[in-house]
């Protein structure tokens, strides 16, 4: 079928996630009655995993509400080559208007997360022990140590951290994983290349980031769009 640019870009949206995130679980699971009772050929895996990470990736936008029986449907006549169902023109209506739908949705997310950065940054800055710089990178010490600082935004790191959202939700942590990470400070956001400079090697810090320094309006994975980052890092070495 010949779509618009936009319906071509959800398709797509869709399409990746059938390749990607194995490991993540879905909202919620539900096991349909022609589901084989075994699946043990690598075809069968393969067409599983499509099916089970395409589910998955939908159940967690709440903006796009899936009936079960049409998604199968359209599945099912796209494998079978038969003619569609519903007319291009009403299809690439569908389409255009779920994506504006989503995008609202997106929006109205994002300036909501901002509104409850900015209250969690006014009340945070106002803590005994925080200090605030000139970027709005808000830091405070929770233990010091006695080794040199980073000579500049080049130099390579070795650290553990903890990353929240203002909510609590952990979204990263080298501690939970039990592994230290290197980097270059240029090579991360400008929140942790500004913070670490200032922190000495035994030093472990806790900053709290702004989107503006962190990773803005775009967000990244389990970071949502105009997120406040809160991070607990110790220096445990200059490379």
């Amino acid at each position: 079928m010949n779509r618009t640019s936009s319906s071509v870009s959800l398709l797509l949206g869709l399409a990746a996630l059938a390749f990607t995130g194995c490991g993540k679980q879905p909202a919620s699971s539900s096991t349909a009655s022609s589901a084989p009772t075994v699946i043990d050929s690598v075809e069968q895996k393969v067409s599983y995993g499509i099916g089970y990470n395409m589910g998955g990736g939908l159940s967690r936008d709440d903006a796009l509400k899936v009936d079960q029986a049409a998604l199968i449907a359209g599945i099912t006549d796209g494998l079978a080559k038969a003619k569609t169902r519903v007319p291009e023109s009403e299809l690439e209506a569908a389409f255009m208007a779920m994506q504006q739908k989503m995008a609202a949705a997106q929006a109205a997310a994002a300036e909501k997360q901002l509104a409850l950065g900015n209250d969690y940054l006014a009340k945070n800055k106002a803590r005994p022990g925080v200090t605030v710089t000139a970027s709005g990178l808000q830091y405070e010490v929770l233990k010091s140590g006695s080794g040199p600082k980073p000579a500049g935004p080049t130099a390579t790191v070795k650290v553990h951290y903890h990353g929240t959202l203002i909510d609590g939700k952990v979204f990263d942590s080298s501690v939970e994983r039990k592994e230290p990470v290197e980097f270059a400070l240029n090579e991360v956001i400008p929140g942790w290349t500004e913070g670490l400079q200032l922190m000495s090697v035994g030093d472990k810090w806790k900053f709290t980031i702004p989107p503006a320094i962190g990773y803005g309006p775009r967000g990244k994975g389990d970071i949502p769009p105009n997120a406040v980052l809160i991070f607990e890092v110790e220096l445990l070495e200059i490379k």
